[in-house]
């Protein structure tokens, strides 16, 4: 078996100590529909935040698996677990930073014996993170919120930034995006702030873009425009964090009500492994996993190592059993050699990204196995 991430080498690139992303900033609502989950089915889940790994136990699989590099990523993904079999709803989203709470600590500990030894290390060594709010802890997050409270003033006033997410028709959304929102200011230090360089230093990592080439802010802008336009911000949980800094009028899919039941039933079905996805993939046995959520891990590796995920894909996947990624800088496609056991779904993919409202991504891929 390979050491971790032998070929892609993003582990030796990359440092993985620390949390990354507090949230996913995929769709949850996208995902599920694209990998169409059945009652019974093995999925695959790149970890991340570990809110859309949560969300597809609502579709009741005989099992997800999640994997991730990061010790505080598989730290992140066991807590919100804990925290479903452990509390009531409510209770849930304070301890995960998603509600305002003074009570963080108390929570934790309801929830501490039902996590692995390592991640109760972990948290036991970072509870001032959880005492601030874990939805803001990440380094993604951090850099959004440098965005919100340093940048966003300077091109528009509180109230302004309050009225994006107000309820509009398309045509009312395009006409204060014209007339209101578009600005000389917006245009500027909307280029800066999301430029290649920023980015990769305050919001990402610089070996995230290794293999991302031409202007990273242009193309950012106007998947911006789609979102404040095309796509409804007063539905969008995603721009309300952004912008806000809490959710106003819409919750993520894993935080809503109406599936904390059906993700605590079948909580005990999630399996976190900290490992590289080819490293999972390579310990699984043929014909394993019906579904892969494969986030945007693409955009961090060579095209030599997509080629030997796919491969491993292509596997340890059940003939019918769907693919669903992300690009949103880099171009990643399945290689094009492998066109008889992965068949694109374009349409769906199409129609997916065009309603996904994680606006930043250029592209969204759903491939399957035949």
């Amino acid at each position: 078996m390979e050491p971790p991430e032998s070929r892609s080498g993003i582990a030796a690139r990359a440092d993985f100590s620390i949390i990354r992303y507090a949230q996913c900033w995929e769709d949850a609502d996208v995902l599920l529909e694209a990998l169409d989950i059945h009652p019974g089915d093995r999925c695959f889940s790149v970890g991340s935040g570990g809110d859309n790994t949560l969300s597809m136990l609502v579709c009741a699989p005989a099992e997800v698996l999640a994997v991730d590099l990061s010790p505080a990523q598989v730290a992140c993904i066991e807590l919100k677990a804990a925290g479903f079999r452990v509390l009531p709803h409510a209770a849930l989203l304070e301890l995960a930073g998603i509600t305002a709470s003074t009570r963080r600590d108390d929570l934790y500990q309801q929830v501490r014996s039902a996590l692995s030894s390592a991640s109760r290390r972990y948290w036991d060594a970072n509870l001032a993170v959880l005492e601030r709010g874990l939805a803001s802890a990440g380094k993604f997050e951090t850099y959004f919120a440098l965005f919100r409270r340093w940048i966003l003033p300077l091109i528009h006033s509180r109230a302004r930034v309050a009225r994006l997410c107000d309820p509009r028709s398309v045509a009312e959304r395009r006409a204060f995006y014209r007339d209101d929102w578009n600005t000389w200011r917006w245009r500027a230090l909307f280029r800066i702030f999301f430029s290649r360089r920023i980015m990769g230093y305050l919001g990402r990592d610089p070996a995230f873009f290794d293999y991302v080439r031409g202007d990273v802010a242009a193309p950012l802008l106007c998947r911006a425009e789609h979102g404040l336009t095309d796509l409804d911000p007063s539905r969008n949980p995603y721009l309300q964090w952004i912008v806000l800094g809490r959710f106003r009028t819409a919750l993520p899919h894993v935080w809503r009500p109406e599936n904390f039941e059906r993700i605590r039933n079948h909580v005990d079905r999630l399996r976190v492994e900290q490992a590289s996805v080819e490293t999972a993939l390579g310990a699984a046995a043929d014909g394993s996993f019906d579904r892969f959520n494969m986030s945007d891990i693409f955009e961090y590796i060579s095209e030599a190592a997509t080629e030997g995920v796919f491969d491993a894909i292509v596997r340890s996947g059940r003939r019918g059993g769907r693919v669903a990624y992300w690009n949103m800088l880099a171009p990643r496609r399945r290689p094009p050699r492998l066109a008889a056991r992965l068949r694109p779904l374009e349409p769906l993919s199409r129609r997916l990204h065009d309603q996904a409202m994680t606006i930043f991504y250029s592209a969204f891929f759903v491939d399957e196995l035949v």
